[in-house]
């Protein structure tokens, strides 16, 4: 039995949607953990893992991060919110590109598990970095690099159009 039978890729990529409503349903243990397994699977430059997660479930750190996400309040109504780092290693050669864009291959697994899992997600990139490392205790040479808001959605969006191949890919050249 190959992946490609039992698992449309394509089908949860279709159906993934940026969920700024969320239900008042707590994320079940083993659908989180799922959640968090894709993004330790994911690859990364020179096998670095330099992601780290921290993953907030109190409703008061979860408020604390809303304020510091430009008071975006679907923030704080998401029964979980993610947060990805990338850890600067003391005397490792640092690539800090290579680091985020890991970071952000590790989480568009997770928020695709978590389309999978039932769940929905929404990508918080606009925040104030030294705020929520001092709402969560991250260190300096930690940089907070996105959030992640994960819970079981209480809205559908409309479906976000998208631009045909033929307008977005070259082949061989320009």
């Amino acid at each position: 039995n190959s992946v490609a039978e039992s698992v449309d890729v394509l089908e949860v990529v279709r159906n993934r949607r940026s969920i700024r409503s969320y239900a008042d349903r707590a994320v079940e243990d083993e659908a989180l953990r799922r959640v968090l397994e894709g993004g330790r699977l994911a690859p990364s430059a020179s096998n670095r893992q330099a992601w780290r997660f921290v993953v907030v479930t109190d409703p008061q750190r979860r408020q604390g991060l809303a304020r510091a996400a430009a008071a975006q309040q679907f923030v704080a109504q998401a029964p979980v919110v993610l947060v990805a780092c990338a850890e600067m290693r003391e005397g490792q050669r640092f690539d800090l590109k290579s680091s985020l864009i890991d970071v952000t291959i590790a989480v568009t697994q997770m928020a695709l598990q978590a389309v999978a899992e039932g769940l929905g997600t929404c990508w918080v990139t606009r925040f104030y970095e030294v705020q929520v490392k001092q709402i969560l205790g991250i260190p300096d040479e930690v940089h907070v690099v996105q959030m992640l808001t994960i819970g079981y959605p209480s809205e559908e969006p409309m479906t976000q159009s998208r631009l045909p191949l033929e307008k977005i890919v070259r082949w061989e050249t320009w």
